[in-house]
């Protein structure tokens, strides 16, 4: 009987984990790499931010500050645009990138996005499946107990879609953001090219992180079925 955390199975996690290593890498040196580059514009990230939010006549939307390196997030229950603290204040053609992303976001959620909405519908149970699924897995396994293993894999199978659902939301999010900065004038077509390359770097962060939970639900399908 293989050991559940080290069996032959493992072996089809390690394709999904180089990705993931690969993409962390990626993400990071591109970034620092055009964080030393400033744009022609001196605009900050949140300037940059501010004006592509009222050029799409969006003005309830807020941008703040956080703490943390690459903690830029946007958030739809309370309408907030948040950038890291270097992204907020720098010119850097890095920090555009990543404000412009961020916005796109706000404007998916102005425009009724679908897969956005799907994906914040969604994100409570995910919450909860992502704690839940490996556990009733693990005890279904050792025990025999069919059922639990089943019900550890529905979960999963809900925490690969809310991975799957972000891909066409993060996507979405960069084209609309590479969009708005060309459109406006806010970057120069080189800077847009540069910032194209730091957002693409990134969406390979979200399609490693959607590999890897589908090899990991394949992988809990196949060691069910070894109990068979």
């Amino acid at each position: 009987m293989p050991f559940f955390f080290f069996d032959p199975t493992m072996i089809l996690l390690i394709p999904a984990f180089i990705l993931a290593v690969w993409a962390q890498i990626k993400v990071k040196s591109t970034y620092n790499k055009f964080k030393k580059v400033a744009a022609a514009s001196g605009m900050t990230g949140a300037q940059v931010a501010k004006q592509i939010l009222q050029r799409n006549g969006i003005y309830d939307v807020e941008i703040e500050a956080v703490a943390g390196e690459l903690t830029d997030h946007y958030d739809p229950r309370v309408k907030k645009v948040r950038l890291s603290e270097y992204n907020y204040r720098s010119n850097s053609l890095a920090s555009i990138a990543v404000a412009a992303h961020e916005v796109g976001h706000a404007i998916q959620h102005a425009q009724g996005y679908a897969p956005l909405k799907l994906r914040h519908a969604i994100l409570p149970v995910t919450n909860f499946a992502s704690y839940a699924a490996f556990p009733l897995f693990f005890i279904g396994f050792l025990f025999n107990g069919g059922m639990l293993m089943q019900l550890g894999i529905i979960f999963f199978a809900a925490v690969v879609l809310f991975h799957v659902v972000t891909l066409p939301v993060e996507f979405n999010a960069s084209w609309r953001a590479l969009a708005q900065l060309k459109s406006t004038g806010l970057l120069m077509s080189t800077e847009v090219t540069a910032a194209r390359k730091v957002l693409t770097a990134a969406a390979l962060t979200y399609v490693a992180a959607a590999a890897m939970a589908l090899l990991q639900l394949i992988r809990l399908i196949i060691l069910a079925n070894s109990r068979d």
